[in-house]
């Protein structure tokens, strides 16, 4: 195996293994950062269901589309 190769994934196992060691509050913490940057990226606001917790996941919303599919 390639030495460069070999020293990214000895890298990959020691992030893995720092993370996995974290408190879970630490975690949630990074996860809503992400999730943040993410709507940045995208450029949009969080939809009004996700954060009243009113309506179900949105996930497991099934996807009904209103038009005809093209022939």
């Amino acid at each position: 195996m390639n030495p460069d190769l070999q020293k990214i994934f000895d890298g990959k196992r020691a992030l893995r293994r720092e993370l996995a060691a974290l408190p879970v509050a630490e975690k949630l913490r990074m996860l809503d950062a992400l999730r943040e940057r993410e709507l940045a990226i995208r450029g949009q606001t969080v939809p009004a269901e996700l954060t009243t917790g009113s309506e179900a996941d949105p996930v497991s919303k099934p996807y009904t589309s209103t038009s005809e599919p093209a022939s």
